[in-house]
């Protein structure tokens, strides 16, 4: 595989490490993060290799590792290699990390049944909590949006 931009493969890298491993205190080093890939796919990256794609230090891919890591972190092998792809990928993915939080699950399953008026008026007050928190707002996909009937 030809190099990819550079920065881009190590940011995607460390974006999936992240994410896996969102805490940093138990997030393993590469030598115990080479291991679980090792265990999860029954293929070898070794831990130096890891590092110099994670650091962008390499970034020449085989197909064989593309295809470890995308296996090891449950993404399209495209994720490394198109952004749009990558993009889809890390909004599943930021669902995702979401919906670890207890009380952000309590609220998507409190939500279920109501109706489409009151999910609008709940993702308008959403919406105002999140400007008063100065957080980003969320794209809305296309179920998100404002819906007539009741």
């Amino acid at each position: 595989m030809d190099a990819v931009e550079e920065g881009q493969l190590a940011r995607k890298i460390n974006h999936l490490i992240e994410t896996l491993y969102p805490d940093k205190r138990t997030r393993p080093g590469y030598a115990k993060l080479a291991q679980e890939i090792r265990e999860k796919t029954g293929s070898s990256v070794s831990n130096t290799y890891l590092w110099e794609l994670a650091t962008g230090k390499k970034r020449n891919l085989t197909q064989s590792t593309l295809a470890t890591l995308a296996e090891f972190f449950g993404v399209p092998s495209e994720y490394f290699l198109d952004d749009a792809v990558a993009a889809r990928v890390n909004t599943q993915l930021e669902l995702a990390v979401a919906l670890r939080n207890q009380k952000v699950r309590s609220i998507a399953l409190r939500a279920e049944g109501l109706s489409d008026t009151t999910l609008d008026s709940i993702l308008t007050m959403l919406s105002q909590a999140r400007r008063i928190e100065r957080l980003p707002d969320v794209e809305p996909d296309s179920g998100d949006s404002p819906r007539s009937g009741g």
